[in-house]
């Protein structure tokens, strides 16, 4: 039976207005369903419990799309709200991306976000969420597909119940840490990484990177299938690495770096591998490349720096064409560099520095038109290098220092080079032109320590930091290097230069921080211009023959930490006026004509930073100024938390930041020692060699934290003070050649760290102290004083009452003993006789009898031990 002829002829239309209802209601996006109100409603108030703060971010800008939510006006559904994505069936918020909002404050168990249970993909990445711990309420949001957490300062425990987010294809919980990657804040102990993982079989992406796990690799990692990205750089892992991890058939990019208690191998890679990121460093990996590394065709990056790896470098890694990232430095790798690294057709960066690497620098590997980064430092390259051949390349870096390379430095070297490094090689001269002005764009230029000869050659106008120091370098310094005035560092130390400095312009020095000369033949007086820069940090024009007064330009350097004029000829009183630099922790006038008096000003706080003097080799005359060393902050090896240097650290534009270290000549321990390094631990007052006068004041036990202390051949008398035992952290004390007298204070046997004792030639009489490190000084330290007794002399003490006790630091008398000593020790000796009588004839027992007493109460001598100096 057929249809009513209305209804029959309506179909069509019936049908059209069918399909039109669902394109409307199912593909225009101004039909989509709104946000539903909970979910509204949970985003705002997870906004309120959080702030907007610029520093929570780990960039110089944020996004602040929550700044934006609200319910008012048109922006009602936050379907609409920037971060926010919603299903298109059910207006469910699906995916939160609040990744660099500048968020701060807690995530805490009852957060809004919790209730946001249809989530997928949820980024708080680089936030700062102020050390809370990641909420076990995560266990909520089961749908999660992604989770990103990084960069965030979440702290503790990463929560088992992530482990049941049985959806997750990537996990990024990486770099949440404290102030420094030192530092993580993140652990995953328990549960632990096998545990976590074991029933997140969908696993895609893995990044745990500075998360302290501390355990071995599981192997269970070996059977995620799926996995092709997993990140467990600096994680604290041990033991060895699975195998299979290489074999896992998805694996695009593997960095297990900086974790250096992992031990494993390369496999033969005997199957054609996906992998395009393999980073090995900092690890112990070790054993060979294998030559089936060229099987990893689609590698983009390798860097197995710092392994154990050794061996030769396999010809076949040069069919890796896609490399870009090539890193081998400090392994134990030997033979030449193949010229089949020639091949690279995208090599942007070569590493291979720290190695045993021997021959000719490989031509055809550095010429490669995209290599721009080119480190072959430290190995044992040899031949005369042809720089000429690097003309027309695009490098931008290059290092070839430490090395054996020799020959002439032509200066046609590429012209795009902004940091050449040839430093500790045999390179002899610099051609025909001693100019490098071509080089129009450098900025760090490193010639220290070859045997160049001629003249001072002239880098360009750009350069930031030059060292040619260690060479044989002759003649002046000529007026163009007063052009120079975006030098930084500028080194000219241990050559032949000489005749005075050239007169600069006043805005010569206006970025210089480092500027040292010494060991050189330069004369005549300093230029105001060349130390006046408030930039100024390290001054070193030791060793040469600089003549005059000290320019009070010097005040001006208000960034100062170290003066070394040592090995001049100035001639010039104290310079009490730089007491009020800051920063100034070395002060050295060593061996010049510097004379008269130290005063000190009314100042409580002279030199609050100076940690190490030398005023030795002067004609200083007076008391002890030992007001200007007593007030500094000290740092000893219990309070300092790492070992750190005097030194100068540059950022060089588009490079890491470099270090330049302080070094010096100082006696120490009664030797001359040369320091490549100066450790800011170390604390020293040597005013030796002058004519200073009077008596040791009381302010000696203001130098808490000193190790070195240097009084020697001056005219000091009176008596040693007690108080100087509080100086605990001594290893080195010289009093010779004065004109001191009484008693050795049996305080000194306190300072158990004391290394050097010299109090010879003096006035002291009685005996000398025994035990801790007395015991273990030799004749040299005492000889010339006729009235001391005791070991290590030959002269023995005969009278009772030169043997003393040992009183508490605080006791100061000018005999340094109490009458009721002596009597004590005989009470303990004389045990069965009784008080009274060991006070009575213990004296005489012990002066005459000496022997039958040892013998008959078993009492055992010292033993004599060599002293240390």
């Amino acid at each position: 039976m057929g249809l009513p002829l209305p209804l029959f002829i309506f179909m069509p239309f019936l049908l059209v207005l069918s399909l039109l209802h669902l394109v409307l209601t199912h593909s225009s996006p101004f039909m989509q369903p709104p946000c539903h109100h909970d979910d509204s409603s949970a985003l705002l108030q997870f906004k309120e419990s959080l702030v907007i703060n610029q520093s929570a971010s780990p960039f110089l800008y944020c996004k602040k799309n929550v700044s934006s939510w609200t319910v008012e006006g048109d922006k009602s559904d936050c379907c609409s709200w920037a971060g926010v994505e919603c299903d298109e069936d059910t207006g469910h918020v699906i995916g939160l991306d609040l990744s660099n909002n500048c968020l701060y404050g807690s995530i805490n168990s009852n957060s809004s976000l919790f209730r946001l249970v249809h989530l997928q993909w949820l980024d708080l990445s680089c936030n700062d969420f102020n050390q809370s711990h990641i909420p076990s309420q995560v266990r909520d949001l089961t749908k999660l597909i992604n989770l990103d957490l990084h960069w965030s300062s979440f702290s503790g425990q990463i929560p088992l119940e992530i482990s049941q987010l049985s959806h997750l294809s990537s996990l990024d919980l990486s770099n949440n840490f404290m102030g420094s990657p030192d530092y993580p804040t993140l652990d995953l102990k328990k549960p632990t990484l096998r545990r976590l993982v074991a029933n997140l079989t969908r696993l895609q992406k893995l990044d745990l990177s500075f998360v302290n796990i501390s355990s071995t690799v599981p192997n269970i990692l070996a059977n995620l299938s799926s996995l092709t990205s997993l990140t467990l750089a600096d994680c604290g892992l041990q033991g060895e690495f699975p195998i299979g991890i290489f074999m896992l058939p998805n694996l695009e990019h593997l960095n297990v770096g900086g974790n250096e208690g992992l031990t494993g191998y390369l496999p033969d890679f005997t199957w054609s591998s996906p992998l395009e990121t393999l980073i090995l460093k900092d690890t112990s990996f070790s054993g060979e490349l294998p030559a089936s590394i060229e099987n990893l065709g689609n590698l983009t990056e390798l860097d197995m720096s710092s392994c154990n790896f050794s061996g030769f470098i396999p010809s076949s890694i040069g069919n890796i064409t896609e490399l870009f990232a090539l890193h081998l430095s400090s392994n134990s790798l030997m033979g030449n560099i193949p010229p089949s690294l020639g091949k690279f057709v995208q090599l942007f960066d070569l590493d291979v520095s720290h190695n045993q690497l021997t021959g000719p620098v490989p031509f055809e590997v550095i010429n490669l038109p995209p290599l721009m980064f080119a480190d072959l430092s430290y190995n044992l390259l040899h031949d005369e290098m042809h720089f000429e051949l690097l003309n027309g390349t695009e490098l931008i870096f290059l290092k070839l220092n430490n090395n054996r390379l020799s020959g002439p430095i032509l200066t046609f070297v590429p012209t795009t080079l902004l940091y050449l490094d040839l430093s500790n090689n045999f390179f002899t001269s610099f051609g025909h032109h001693p100019t490098f002005l071509p080089l129009t764009e450098l900025i760090f230029l490193d010639l220290k320590s070859n045997l160049l000869q001629g003249s001072l050659p002239i880098p360009p106008i750009s350069t930031v930091h030059f060292d040619i120091s260690n060479n044989l370098l002759t003649g002046n310094v000529p007026e163009l290097f007063c052009n120079l005035r975006s030098l930084q560092v500028f080194d000219l130390a241990n050559n032949s230069l000489s005749g005075s400095l050239p007169q600069c312009s006043d805005n010569f020095d206006a970025s210089l921080s480092v500027l040292n000369l010494q060991r050189n033949k330069f004369q005549g007086s300093i230029p105001k211009t060349w130390i006046k820069g408030g930039q100024l940090k390290i001054i070193n024009l030791s060793q040469n023959k600089f003549q005059g007064h000290l320019s009070r330009s010097l005040a001006k350097c208000t960034m100062l930490k170290v003066l070394d004029l040592s090995n001049n000829e100035f001639n010039d009183r104290f310079p009490s006026w730089l007491e009020n630099l800051p920063s100034l922790e070395v002060l050295i006038l060593l061996s010049n004509k510097f004379h008269g008096p130290i005063k000190t000003s009314k100042s409580e706080y002279m030199f609050p930073n100076l940690r190490i003097i030398d005023l030795s080799h002067n004609n200083f005359v007076g008391n002890l100024p030992l007001k200007l060393f007593g007030n500094c902050n000290v740092k000893t090896s219990e309070t300092a938390n790492h070992l750190t240097y005097i030194q100068v650290n540059s950022l060089l534009t588009g490079f890491k930041s470099f270090e330049y270290n302080y070094s010096m000549t100082m006696t120490n321990k009664g030797e001359i020692m040369f320091y490549e390094k100066v450790q800011e631990l170390l604390m020293v007052v040597d005013i030796s060699r002058n004519r200073f006068d009077g008596e040791i004041s009381k302010f000696i036990e203001n130098l808490r934290g000193f190790q070195l202390l240097n009084l020697s051949n001056n005219a000091l008398t009176g008596h040693i003070p007690p108080s100087l035992g509080s100086l605990t952290e001594l290893e080195a004390l010289d009093l010779s050649q004065n004109m001191l007298s009484g008693k050795i204070p049996q305080q000194l046997t306190q300072l158990t760290f004391l290394e050097f004792f010299n109090i010879s030639h003096n006035n002291f009489t009685g005996p000398i102290p025994r035990g801790k490190q007395f015991d273990t000084f030799e004749n040299n330290s005492f000889e010339g004083n006729p009235g001391l007794c005791g070991r290590p002399l030959t002269k023995t003490c005969e009278n009772s009452d030169e043997l003393p006790s040992q009183p508490s630091i605080s006791q100061e008398s000018q005999d340094f003993e109490s009458p009721f000593e002596f009597g004590w020790k005989i009470v303990v000796i004389g045990y069965g006789f009784g008080f009274a009588l060991g006070v009575i004839i213990g004296p005489i027992v012990i002066a005459r009898k000496h022997d039958w007493l040892m013998k008959t109460f078993r009492i055992r001598p010292l033993s004599r031990r060599r002293g240390r100096n």
